[in-house]
């Protein structure tokens, strides 16, 4: 559910980078439901060739996923992000929050983070906190 812009990619407000279908699933239908447009992928290297492809203003990136980390594929992203300019919030998403797990998000180039159960309230406000 993305619309076309006038350089031919398509833009959607929410890129979901999770290995989990159930969860991209989830959350796919929880964005829908209050009106937000969004892409699914599966892995961190899936992510990045999304980036490259279409436009999001938000990322919602899961950590720990086989192939390529979420860390990983945020730090490829801001370096392209360098290269042709511009900023898109990448939020970290883990059900397997350890101390120092924020800190490295941060290091990463993450700009926020939330962990699994997610609580949707707040889920949602962060979210919106940074699509505005």
């Amino acid at each position: 559910m993305g619309f076309w812009k006038s350089n031919g990619r398509k833009v959607y407000q929410v890129l979901i980078v999770d290995d989990d279908p159930l969860m991209r699933d989830m959350t796919e239908r929880i964005l829908f439901k209050t009106g937000i447009s969004s892409r699914a992928v599966g892995d961190g290297s899936e992510a990045v060739d999304a980036f490259e492809q279409d436009s999001f203003l938000l990322i919602l990136m899961d950590l720990q996923m086989p192939d390529m980390d979420g860390l990983e594929a945020t730090r490829i992203i801001r370096e392209k992000e360098q290269e042709r300019g511009g900023h898109v919030p990448i939020i970290a998403v883990t059900g397997y929050a350890v101390e120092g797990d924020e800190h490295r998000c941060r290091n990463a180039g993450m700009d926020d983070f939330i962990t699994k159960p997610i609580e949707f309230p707040r889920f949602l406000s962060v979210i919106k906190r940074h699509l505005h």
